[in-house]
């Protein structure tokens, strides 16, 4: 049986980002559009820009992706996955001890109540603690 990949091994799979007219319409667009087809390490660097004390929207992060890539939009299923991708490997970063200063900040984009803090494997108060942390 295949041993299951860390969280920080999904971050680092070589994977290509996509850009494909969709048939049908899905989720927010319609059919014939163009969606661009992220990967983690996009969203990782992404996330990255995102300033001290700010927040970011995953609407925001899907319209500016879609824009940079030549795109209408962004796909929301592999955007939500890929984000939490990130936020599970630099969660497991910080975990083996890596400073805080130097893991991507998702908490920028993610909020504590949303359905994706929800399936954390970590739970929703460390987003918390992070956002209130900046406030301060």
């Amino acid at each position: 049986m295949k041993e299951k990949k860390s969280w920080i091994e999904k971050l680092n799979q070589q994977k290509e980002p996509q850009v494909k007219r969709i048939e049908v319409a899905f989720a927010d667009m319609p059919a014939g559009s163009t969606m661009f087809i992220p990967t983690p390490k996009i969203i990782e660097s992404y996330i990255k820009k995102i300033g001290f004390g700010k927040k970011t929207s995953i609407k925001t992060l899907r319209q500016d992706l879609a824009c940079e890539n030549n795109a209408e939009h962004t796909c929301p299923v592999t955007t939500g996955i890929f984000l939490r991708i990130v936020a599970e490997a630099h969660y497991e970063k910080f975990a083996k001890g890596e400073p805080i200063e130097q893991i991507a900040p998702f908490w920028r984009m993610i909020e504590p109540d949303s359905n994706i803090a929800k399936k954390l494997s970590f739970g929703q108060d460390f987003v918390r603690q992070q956002i209130l942390k900046e406030k301060q």
